[in-house]
């Protein structure tokens, strides 16, 4: 079930953003893509770091994860559906594979070793969009630890994401002038299970489960004490996408004048899994200065 707690117009205006590279075009967001893998009968069997181990419904799963799908295609996300990974459990949070920015695509090397397969073809389904780089053991991170603000990467330093992960993903991003900051996290699976970009220069947050530190120079929205697990939202074209499962904190966001969508994902939760974690999107770019296909 999708529903809206407040009137669903345009989307906004996305900021324009430029090249800092005096040898690369400016660069123009024109439509947003996501890639999204549907829900292996496996899911059952995905890795649990943080959460008790419950039954999973996969019909269920699949029909909310059906459901996240349509209202990103309601949002104007043109979807890029990666093959089954039947033998994968996680692989529908395709999240971990791949951190994109606006000039780069870095593919992960996910700190569970029995997904690192998931990544398998992803270079051949990026290549068309962006310039390519794929980390390389001992360095390990998952994409749901790397959080972007404008230029800034924030990653968590997790069970999943070392300092060797962090290392190259500097140095892969650092020429496109991102500037990237390791974040310590304790008591939850990844970055995002910890904190997510709202837009606007907030920051919503479960405080007890990383360092506020890195992120002084943000306004930090606070979830719920009552509902640890609701500091991860997705933005999309203006709308945050939310856990209809998380009233209170729902509200609070609701009252910062964010359009909210909530979503039902209560099923996929029991993957220890989040919003963001079933989709990496990014828009379709064209140099400035040419007309749109």
């Amino acid at each position: 079930a999708i529903t809206a707690t407040a009137p669903i117009g345009p989307p906004h205006p996305r900021h324009l953003l430029t090249s800092t590279s005096k040898m690369r075009p400016p660069i123009i967001p024109t439509a947003l893509k996501a890639l999204v893998r549907d829900v292996s009968p496996s899911l059952a069997q995905c890795n649990l770091t943080f959460l008790r181990r419950e039954p999973i419904d996969i019909g269920l799963a699949r029909l909310q994860h059906s459901g996240y799908k349509q209202v990103l295609r309601e949002l104007g996300v043109g979807l890029i559906e990666l093959p089954n990974a039947e033998d994968f459990p996680d692989g529908v949070f395709v999240e971990d594979a791949a951190v994109i920015v606006d000039e780069a695509a870095v593919i992960t090397r996910p700190g569970a070793e029995n997904r690192r397969g998931e990544t398998k073809g992803l270079e051949k389904v990026l290549a068309p969009h962006r310039p390519v780089h794929r980390m390389k053991a001992p360095g390990t991170l998952d994409g749901g630890d790397a959080l972007r603000v404008e230029k800034t990467i924030f990653v968590g330093r997790t069970r999943r994401t070392n300092g060797a992960g962090i290392a190259q993903l500097k140095a892969f991003l650092s020429p496109y002038g991102y500037r990237v900051a390791a974040v310590e996290v304790a008591g939850c699976l990844h970055l995002k299970s910890a904190c997510t970009y709202l837009g606007g220069g907030t920051l919503l947050v479960n405080g007890s489960w990383i360092d506020p530190a890195p992120f002084r120079s943000l306004k930090l929205l606070k979830v719920d004490p009552a509902e640890p697990f609701a500091a991860n939202a997705l933005q999309v074209a203006g709308r945050l996408l939310f856990p209809s499962c998380f009233p209170m904190t729902r509200d609070k966001i609701a009252k910062g004048g964010f359009q909210v969508l909530e979503v039902d994902n209560s099923e996929l939760m029991k993957a220890e899994s989040a919003l963001t974690c079933m989709s990496v999107i990014f828009s379709q770019l064209r140099p400035a200065g040419l007309d749109a296909p």
